[in-house]
């Protein structure tokens, strides 16, 4: 089962379905869905497998066509929900961006638009090394939240430290011992991307960007050490009705560096689909 929250407007415009990066929870997209049901968006967010509320794998699959299924699964749920003639407008930020880019590719006619958030078929192996280095830290996990947010902040040295700290206690889950552990099924990890020699899912996703025929933006954080300029511009190559931005101050966590600016700039796309 996966868990999924709505933001539903008085006056219904489309929907939009919002999923997030690895490591992440739908809480990600918390500030953006508000944001978008008030401009009339129906704003969906869902946690995906082994990730925040949503169940873990029972036979441990966490490969890219399982995550690609699970989304074939939530936009067909999210049309019923909806009653909506057209398709959803899907967001989808790193592993969000790889499953919904590949989803729609392999389908077509899923999606109204995409907003492909800091992914491309080519990583920087540092920022994908940095990203399983935090997803692998504190096997035994935290004595509690102050501690979570040390981790986080260490992460994140860009960002401020939490004010409260209390609004971590959603990015962590309460093991058996007492302790607090990060809120992914740590079995998540043995699927991750390459980050050194020959990565699996680049040409697939080259391919699947070449058949993209909606209308789609392509986001990228300035500071991004996983999308770096050149990749962005590779995957602009292949996508070349795309239009592509870059976000100053934000790194590979883009909506939560810098909400205002991405706010704006999907706004401005959503209001051309």
């Amino acid at each position: 089962m996966l868990r999924a929250d709505s933001w539903r407007p008085a006056s219904v415009r489309g929907a939009v379905l919002m999923m997030h990066g690895g490591g992440q929870t739908r809480h990600s997209w918390d500030r953006t869905a508000q944001s978008l049901a008030a401009q009339g968006w129906w704003a969906f967010t869902v946690d995906a497998r082994g990730h925040g509320q949503s169940d873990w794998a029972a036979d441990g699959d966490y490969g890219t066509d399982a995550f690609v299924t699970d989304f074939y699964l939530v936009v067909e749920q999210l049309r019923r929900i909806s009653e909506s003639p057209t398709p959803p407008v899907v967001i989808g930020a790193s592993l969000g961006g790889v499953t919904s880019l590949i989803g729609e590719a392999d389908r077509g006619g899923l999606t109204r638009a995409l907003v492909l958030v800091d992914i491309a078929p080519r990583i920087e192996p540092d920022g994908a090394a940095r990203i399983g280095a935090f997803m692998r830290s504190a096997p035994g996990g935290f004595e509690n939240l102050e501690a979570v947010a040390d981790a986080v902040t260490a992460y994140q040295p860009h960002r401020r430290r939490p004010a409260n700290v209390e609004n971590l206690r959603r990015n962590v889950r309460h093991g058996r011992d007492g302790r607090l552990y990060w809120h992914w099924d740590p079995a998540i990890m043995r699927h991750r991307r390459a980050v050194h020699g020959p990565d699996p899912l680049y040409d697939r996703l080259s391919a699947a960007a070449r058949r993209i025929t909606v209308p789609t933006l392509l986001v990228r954080g300035a500071l991004s050490d996983v999308v770096s300029a050149a990749g962005m511009a590779e995957l602009s190559s292949l996508m070349p009705t795309a239009r592509a931005i870059d976000v100053a101050g934000a790194a590979h966590m883009v909506a939560g560096d810098d909400n205002a600016v991405f706010m704006a700039e999907t706004t401005d796309f959503l209001n051309s689909v």
